[in-house]
């Protein structure tokens, strides 16, 4: 509960919550348009700069479930002030590394500070004000954390360009003094419980093993050739034994890590299986797109953040719109909307070319974006529509979990695909390269002739491009499969009363 101090300097705590909330969103795209700068930078292929991204969603998505945990036991105030520093110092320790091993072990140290700073403000901004002002705070806590997909891309291409890749990680160090001052100075204490609710650590311990190993499995694969190697067999062998190790403990254990009653609720099952699907679409196309438009059709890093730019504002346009939707058209109408406007832009995503404009990857990006506007308010407020209100902090941490993990999951797993059919289409299109063909001959330019080294250099080049614009396309179709396959599961989905659901801006933000 928050002390008679916190009300009245309610306005500074707010600022300084908004503070780090637009710390932590920024974070999670205005790195996306630096990858092919970093990469070059820390001379890292292209599957393994990835990591850079997936180390710290999947930081975050194991250590959301254990924030409301901590806060019982340090206190909000002391485990805010703790995220905020050691998620501005991880930043600038990502700025400062000299190599790819170091940026992503930061990466994960921030991720892991990270991780409670969203639930956390959330939760100190709906005490902090009475319910007839709850809307309107909330709805500016809302645009807080949705600044950053709308400007990270833009901002983190200017400061790519003009000064350096480090900045989109330096940029977090103002930011966060500022929230943390802000805290210190007008936030009162609160001691942590004597007695917390016991926390199951053999259970998190588990699950934190066989997400990690998993991570780790489908990272590593396309290097090692899969199960080809002795190494990925012992990284799937160890994500199925603890994964069973966590199965055993959450049904035996008197106290488990997630409720056993959360998945007794079919419902909640569903929109948390459909949220992983969800995780896959939301952070892969923006993960995919920076790389093949610096890499293949020389953009620069600001250039494409102002491509990717309509994405944020679609999304912003259709989450705006959906909360005055939500009670009154039934929800799962509004996911089956968004699905078909998301799988409509990965089809057009599908037919891009290495001639087009940025006409095409602005349009489509902006009718993503509003298709995953059109699932993401809806979706968590089925998700706690019919599980009771004591469930609700816990069934956010498993919720968001997995969603996350879809988002880390899913990037490894284009990422690999574009590796794979890169190398496929590359020998398909050069096995139809033959010298003494005449009609190739005659139809290749002087620049890209086959008789001389150079020439061949740069034929293999070109044709390096093409197979890897192909093998982006493909990844596209199969994020469009997606959108269209995961509809099913919208029949098992039910809404509850009017009077029992809760709003929408509240679930959003869960």
């Amino acid at each position: 509960m928050v002390s008679r101090r916190d009300i009245e300097n309610r306005v500074p705590i707010t600022l300084s919550l908004i503070l780090a909330t637009v710390m932590n969103s920024l974070d999670t795209t205005i790195v996306n348009v630096a990858l092919p700068h970093i990469q070059g930078s820390v001379s890292a292929s292209q599957d393994q700069i990835t990591w850079v991204l997936t180390s710290y969603l999947i930081a975050t998505a194991i250590m959301t479930p254990l924030s409301g945990w901590l806060s019982l036991r340090v206190g909000r105030k002391s485990l805010f002030m703790i995220s905020v520093v050691g998620f501005t110092v991880a930043s600038m320790l990502c700025g400062i590394a000299t190599n790819l091993g170091e940026i992503v072990v930061f990466r994960l140290v921030q991720g892991l500070f990270g991780a409670s700073l969203v639930p956390l403000s959330q939760a100190v901004v709906l005490d902090l004000y009475p319910p007839q002002q709850v809307g309107q705070v909330m709805a500016l806590w809302g645009a807080a954390t949705i600044l950053g997909p709308v400007l990270g891309p833009t901002l983190g291409g200017w400061l790519t360009d003009n000064l350096s890749w480090r900045w989109c990680f330096y940029i977090n160090l103002p930011v966060g003094i500022l929230a943390f001052t802000g805290l210190f100075l007008f936030m009162s204490a609160e001691r942590g419980e004597d007695k917390p609710r016991p926390f199951d650590f053999i259970g998190f311990g588990a699950l934190t093993t066989a997400v990690a190993s998993f991570q780790l499995m489908v990272d590593r694969g396309p290097t090692q050739d899969w199960f080809s190697s002795q190494e990925i067999w012992t990284e799937a062998i160890i994500a199925a034994i603890a994964f069973w190790v966590f199965l055993v403990q959450t049904l035996t254990a008197r106290h488990p890590f997630f409720n056993r009653a959360l998945a007794r609720d079919g419902n909640f099952v569903t929109c948390t299986v459909f949220g992983f699907f969800v995780g896959v679409l939301l952070f892969s196309a923006m993960a995919l797109l920076p790389p093949m438009m610096q890499d293949l059709m020389g953009y620069s890093a600001f250039q494409s953040g102002l491509a990717n730019m309509p994405r944020g504002i679609g999304s912003m346009i259709s989450m705006l719109v959906v909360g005055r939707l939500i009670g009154k058209v039934d929800t799962r109408l509004i996911l089956v909307v968004g699905l078909s406007v998301g799988a409509l832009a990965m089809g057009m995503m599908a037919g891009f070319s290495l001639d087009m404009t940025a006409g095409p990857i602005m349009f489509s990006g902006f009718l993503s974006g509003l298709g995953l506007g059109l699932i993401f308010v809806p979706l968590s407020t089925l998700a706690f529509a019919t599980i009771p209100p004591t469930l609700r902090p816990e069934g956010a941490g498993m919720y968001n979990l997995v969603r996350n993990l879809g988002s880390s999951v899913g990037i490894s797993i284009m990422q690999a695909l574009w590796t794979s059919n890169t190398s496929v289409v590359h020998s398909t299109l050069a096995a139809r390269i033959v010298p003494s063909n005449p009609v190739i001959s005659a139809a290749l330019p002087r620049a890209l002739s086959l008789t001389s080294p150079m020439g061949a250099e740069a034929l293999n080049g070109e044709i390096t491009r093409q197979a890897a614009m192909v093998a982006y396309v493909d990844d596209f179709k199969v994020m469009m499969i997606i959108s269209i396959a995961v509809m099913p599961l919208l029949v098992f989905m039910r809404t509850a009363k009017m009077a029992e659901r809760p709003s929408a801006q509240h679930m959003a933000m869960e």
